[in-house]
């Protein structure tokens, strides 16, 4: 099918800029009597970047997912054009012709958008004998060769790889190049890297620049993170709650905000408020010399093991925040596990006040389990299903003071429930009915319901809307001002981290390469991998191009 040429210009302003490539009329999309999207417009010219930017429920997914026109049981009304045609006005056959040739979408989770019965390699191919009509060898190596466009090393091997095979990065490059392969006008990225750490997100952002610039491409990124905004895009769109409230160019958008919304999430982009340490601040937990070993299968007389964490010594003192900093797959985690004592360790030892927990016995244990909780990323998957909001906050009473009565236990979760900012209506709900910012709330609570000394954070933001990681990040400030609480903060986020800690630790293969206080360490660093991650957490601030 010949693709449509762009109609003439026309009129005075249109003789001066050419038609956009895709033009968005008074959509109005709903599900059932509930309309999620509503009177929205907007243009995208060729060549251009644009962000559509909102918090999740503001309708960013069902904008992109109605310009492909595949949402089901939705009622949608308006005018949809791309190069001139209505999209909304389209045959279905016409509309599979447009789908991967003439517009593609990047999904959020390139795991779930990948067939898992398939070979990424083969995956790729058929969208080119699809669209481009290639042959079944021809469109082989074709994948293999996007694949190597998309700086996957050894592109012949891995176009044979299934998805669980290869890392989050690769995935999203394996998505990139299905998307990219027919060489489409727009690409729509729906959250390309809300899940990858820092070095990785700079590399994709990188990528779908130099894509552009290649082929010509519209992009229209789709995003809650005003970082990627900031560093990606030329024009924005801000999203509530279906509707447009503000659109401009980035640099008038981020300087002079004009909707109340808008200036609400640049004020919610972390801003350093750490209170300097008591100089007589004691150790609350140390490990020395630690190491982590997992079994990496049989030899011939003996069992290998394959070292995860290798001689990791830190420190944390009360009321501090260190900030433990590294790409996915790095250690950190496994370190927090063996800090936690959830994870049997191979070497050295850690202390947590006065107790050496490789000595303890199980009434030692019980005290240890007291003065350090954790807080997980995902509080949905950490929150039993099966129990009301005042049993998982009062379990750990029910362990660590079984002297106390219903009652007095009952005022005692409501107590922390209120700390967080929870009303007391809350108890007989279950985590289901929750927003993620409210679970996390809950979460903490059941932490520090009894009253612990350390508080290991493990990325405990990095699921959430950017105002919502705001309030998170506030309430751990002033719980920490005020109880003295000491954070191991894990995260790959170093906007985050460098708004939060006193100190830094850089993890990379299961070790520390460095460590020192925080605003020196991210001004100065001394270890080439530490330049690199501040390198990619300043290019997705700042942007090659913009």
């Amino acid at each position: 099918m010949a693709r449509a040429e762009p109609s003439a210009p026309r009129g005075r302003f249109q003789s001066m800029h050419p038609p956009p490539l895709l033009s968005v009329q008074n959509l109005h999309v709903a599900f059932g009597t509930k309309a999620v999207v509503s009177n929205l417009s907007f243009d995208l010219f060729a060549g251009e970047k644009y962000a559509l930017v909102g918090e999740s429920g503001s309708g960013k997914t069902i904008t992109a997912l109605s310009i492909l026109r595949l949402l089901s049981n939705a009622h949608s009304s308006g005018h949809i054009l791309f190069n001139g045609r209505d999209l909304m006005a389209l045959p279905e056959r016409e509309m599979r012709d447009v789908r991967g040739r003439d517009i593609a979408m990047i999904f959020q989770e390139p795991m779930s958008a990948l067939n898992p019965l398939q070979p990424i390699g083969r995956q790729i191919a058929e969208s080119l004998e699809l669209h481009e009509g290639l042959s079944r060898k021809a469109a082989s190596a074709g994948a293999v060769e996007l694949l190597a466009r998309m700086g996957i090393g050894e592109p012949a091997r891995r176009a044979g790889s299934f998805p669980y095979q290869l890392s989050g990065g690769q995935r999203q490059r394996a998505m990139i190049a299905m998307a990219v392969a027919c060489k489409p006008r727009l690409l729509l990225a729906d959250e390309p890297t809300t899940a990858l750490d820092m070095g990785v997100r700079a590399q994709i952002l990188a990528l779908l620049g130099e894509l552009q610039r290649e082929y010509g491409l519209a992009v229209m990124l789709i995003t809650h993170d005003l970082h990627l905004v900031r560093g990606f895009a030329q024009r924005i769109g801000v999203m509530r709650r279906g509707e447009l409230v503000e659109q401009g160019a980035m640099g008038a958008v981020f300087a002079q905000p004009r909707h109340p919304y808008t200036q609400t999430l640049l004020a919610s982009l972390p801003h350093r408020n750490v209170r300097p340490l008591a100089a007589d601040a004691p150790v609350v937990l140390r490990a020395q010399g630690l190491r982590v070993e997992f079994p990496a299968g049989r030899g011939w007389l003996h069992r290998r093991h394959h070292t995860v964490v290798r001689d990791v010594s830190l420190d944390l003192r009360a009321g501090e925040t260190l900030g433990l900093v590294g790409q996915s797959g790095s250690g950190k985690t496994t370190l927090a596990m063996a800090l936690l004592g959830l994870q049997a360790i191979a070497g050295g030892e850690v202390r947590l006040g006065d107790m050496k927990l490789s000595t303890l016995n199980a009434r030692g244990w019980r005290q240890a389990r007291r003065k350090i909780q954790v807080l997980f990323q995902d509080p949905f998957s950490s929150l039993s299903p099966r129990r009301t909001i005042e049993q998982i906050v009062g379990e750990g009473l029910m362990i660590h003071a079984p002297g106390l009565s219903p009652e007095e236990r009952r005022m005692r979760v409501v107590e922390s429930l209120s700390a967080m900012q929870l009303e007391a209506g809350v108890l007989p709900r279950f985590p289901h009915e929750f927003s993620g910012g409210q679970r996390q709330r809950i979460a903490l609570a059941r932490a520090l319901i009894v009253e612990p000394a350390v508080l290991i954070l493990d990325e405990p933001t990095s699921a959430l809307d950017i105002s919502v990681q705001h309030q998170i990040l506030q309430l751990l400030s002033g719980l920490q001002e005020q109880r003295g609480l000491a954070y191991l903060f894990i995260t790959h986020d170093l906007g985050v981290i460098a708004a939060m800690a006193h100190r830094i630790a850089v993890m990379h293969e299961g070790q520390v390469l460095e460590m020192g206080e925080a605003r020196q360490l991210l001004d100065e660093p001394q270890h080439p991998y530490t330049r690199q991650l501040v390198n990619a957490a300043a290019f997705v601030l700042a942007g090659d191009d913009v």
